[in-house]
């Protein structure tokens, strides 16, 4: 079993100038591939659920799913619940086994972030179990705008909450399908130099592969979230798939011919956060 916490890994990675792809898992073989190419490479890995996979599979089929990878794989996995808006959510998430859990309390105000991220941090830590929290909007592409992290306001939510990592609004945008102009570089450097936490970038799929490293390298950036970049080779994957024998309606055999392709696609990026 290599099962571990977010902090288990983001520390050695603060510490040695990488950074830990947290995966967005939408089923079983994308979940399998990920965990597989994280073997492959030798590299830690964060399998995450977020809302639209937990609309889809229970908490408690996820949590054994995540922990069956992590007792498959030799290298350090961590099952992770991505975007918790709500503290039963993540009492739920602990409950069902996961590692480590997110609460998103970006949209609401300051004080009420810190208060109720507090609490869930204290929740998660009494249960063994890591906490990441949200300062400043991330947004989505073709929709809602992100609001960018102010550094001084970011500093006072890692000392008060006590989060073992805090995702960040830095030019970052989830859902993004192309490659973005890239990450806010100086108000990271701000934010890094009033905190020592973890720090987190969502939408990491928009963010260039140059960029990635060289932020893990040189500031505290230590987790990409890494989600629509995946899907994007699944979905081309399968009508792929699909288009080269029409008759096909078994869903093992269909889906077993996708995964090496999404294998392949998460070796290329975990490879991207090492360099």
């Amino acid at each position: 079993m290599t099962l571990v916490t977010l902090s288990e890994v983001l520390q050695p990675a603060l510490r040695d100038g990488r950074a830990i792809a947290g995966v967005v898992c939408l089923g079983w073989e994308d979940a399998r591939a990920y965990a597989h190419a994280a073997q492959a490479v030798g590299v830690s890995l964060i399998l995450q659920a977020g809302p639209s996979c937990r609309a889809h599979t229970p908490l408690p089929v996820l949590g054994a799913m995540f922990r069956s990878l992590a007792a498959d794989v030799d290298v350090p996995i961590v099952a992770h619940l991505d975007h918790g808006y709500e503290e039963r959510e993540c009492a739920a998430a602990i409950d069902a086994g996961f590692t480590s859990v997110m609460f998103d309390g970006s949209k609401l105000s300051l004080g009420d972030n810190i208060a109720r991220t507090r609490a869930i941090a204290e929740m998660a830590h009494a249960a063994g179990v890591s906490c990441e929290g949200e300062i400043g909007f991330v947004g989505y592409a073709d929709g809602a705008e992100s609001r960018g992290t102010d550094p001084a306001e970011a500093a006072q939510f890692a000392r008060d909450t006590g989060v073992d990592a805090m995702a960040i609004s830095v030019g970052n945008v989830h859902l993004q399908t192309d490659a973005g102009s890239g990450l806010d570089e100086a108000r990271i450097a701000a934010i890094d130099a009033m905190t020592e936490v973890p720090l987190v970038i969502h939408g990491g799929s928009g963010v260039p592969h140059a960029q990635r490293a060289r932020l893990a390298r040189n500031t505290s950036i230590c987790k990409f979230n890494i989600g629509t970049e995946l899907r994007q080779v699944f979905g081309s994957a399968l009508r792929d798939v699909l288009a080269a024998d029409a008759a096909r309606f078994d869903r093992v055999q269909i889906l077993r011919d996708v995964e090496p392709r999404i294998h392949a696609a998460c070796v290329a990026v975990l490879r991207s956060m090492q360099d």
